[in-house]
């Protein structure tokens, strides 16, 4: 371990920023032998080998195998150790739980799921959630965790890590979420609306650091995670991309927060299973009135899966909520002239009978400028989306946030990172 004397935060000497520098492009393999971190940093082959080690006692990097060589001896290359921690994510949904560990290198190794109706509460929702983990932190008992990461389906106040008024979960509002996962996990925790997290896994997986992104979720509910240059717009309280209760023109249905006329309850997940049990009830027939006759429930996914397979109802609503979100979405377009629109959830799940509407709106509504460049995609529906971009969220914080402030201890801790002004 490197002396304190030296590499405490606030002593910004050239030696620790050096250190940072080497340790953080090993990681982000921008260099990857002594060699080229020379070349990179300018710094002298004994000042490199000097840095190089520090790291290597500090933990933060090993040698691995030997690299090409250019002429001489083959150089040693050098690896980030991405198995001394670990990262704990838990995405919380309106009807489920979904937790997962990952490597320090974002890879999540382990997972389970269940179903969850986060109006439980809390206290009881957490516990669960926790209890979950536990399981899985079970299996490699000896691994320190370095963060953790929890997304929730409403807005959240970034810096407290306490959900703001989210209209689908009661009793949440306030609620210290953050110190919860302290408490049990002694490490550092930050909470985010769920849909950032899908807007940062969407960054990782496109390898776009400067990503003009904006992913649209809609589900049960409806949120917007917004990408300027790479960087999350989450706005001054949290709210930033909450388009789930923007004003439909000409709507007076009520919607679940107490308002009335608001896209989530004319496009939502939860909205389309209410018309199409008021269709089936009034006599519609197909896939959906078969399946609601031998007992199963009519959930989003099941609408998205009947209009894949023709039914005239499902393609119905599915078209309707496209048009609408169609509009909804050509104004961030015009607004935020981003580069690429990615829809994700259980009703885009319906594919291009969904996707098609959305297009035809956006591109009829918006500017041809604001348009010229855009992609407008589906994401990959993958279950594993907000696990990773969770981890991506921890890895963003520790180590481009906070590194300073926590490395020359060799791992993160809550009062480490917290307990300094951001």
């Amino acid at each position: 371990m490197a002396k304190e004397s030296t590499l405490r935060f606030g002593a910004q000497t050239d030696e620790v920023t050096s250190l940072l520098r080497i340790v953080n492009m090993v990681r982000t393999h921008e260099a990857s032998t002594r060699p080229e971190i020379g070349r990179v940093t300018g710094l002298g082959r004994g000042v490199v080998t000097q840095r190089v080690d520090q790291a290597i006692d500090m933990g933060f990097l090993e040698d691995g195998e030997f690299g090409p060589s250019s002429g001489g001896r083959a150089p040693r290359t050098l690896r980030f150790r991405s198995d001394q921690g670990r990262i704990v994510v838990c995405a919380l949904g309106a009807l489920h739980i979904h937790v997962g560990v990952a490597l320090l290198e974002g890879d999540i190794i382990d997972e389970t799921h269940r179903a969850w109706d986060v109006s439980r509460g809390p206290a009881e929702t957490l516990d669960t959630a926790m209890s979950m983990l536990d399981e899985l932190l079970a299996r490699t008992p000896d691994v320190p965790i370095w963060g953790v990461a929890v997304g929730v389906p409403g807005p959240v106040d970034f810096l407290t890590g306490r959900p703001v008024a989210p209209p689908i979960m009661p009793g949440w509002n306030g609620f210290d979420v953050r110190r919860k996962f302290e408490q049990r996990y002694d490490a550092p925790v930050w909470v985010d609306n769920d849909v950032n997290l899908l807007a940062l896994n969407e960054r990782a997986r496109r390898r776009d650091e400067h990503a003009d992104l904006i992913y649209c979720k809609i589900g049960t509910g409806i949120g917007a995670g917004l990408l300027s240059q790479g960087r999350l717009h989450r706005g001054a309280n949290g709210a930033a991309g909450d388009i789930g209760h923007v004003r439909v023109r000409d709507s007076d249905v009520p919607c679940r927060c107490g308002k009335v006329g608001c896209l989530e309850a004319v496009a939502g997940g939860w909205a389309l299973v209410r018309d199409a049990e008021q269709a089936i009830a009034d006599g519609a027939t197909g896939y959906l009135a078969r399946a609601a006759q031998t007992g199963e429930a009519i959930t989003p996914e099941r609408i998205s899966m009947a209009a894949e397979d023709g039914d005239a109802v499902a393609i119905a609503l599915v078209q309707r909520s496209a048009r609408v979100m169609g509009e909804s979405i050509a104004a961030l377009v015009n607004m935020f002239n981003p580069s690429t629109i990615v829809v994700g959830g259980a009703v885009p799940a319906a594919g291009e009978i969904f996707l098609a509407e959305v297009r035809h709106r956006v591109y009829e509504l918006s500017l041809p400028l604001a348009t010229r460049d855009l992609t407008i995609a589906q994401s990959v529906n993958d279950v594993r989306e907000p696990l990773r971009g969770g981890a991506e969220m921890v890895r963003e914080q520790l180590f481009d946030a906070t590194f300073p402030r926590w490395f020359a201890d060799g791992r993160p801790t809550v009062q480490g990172i917290f307990s300094v002004a951001a």
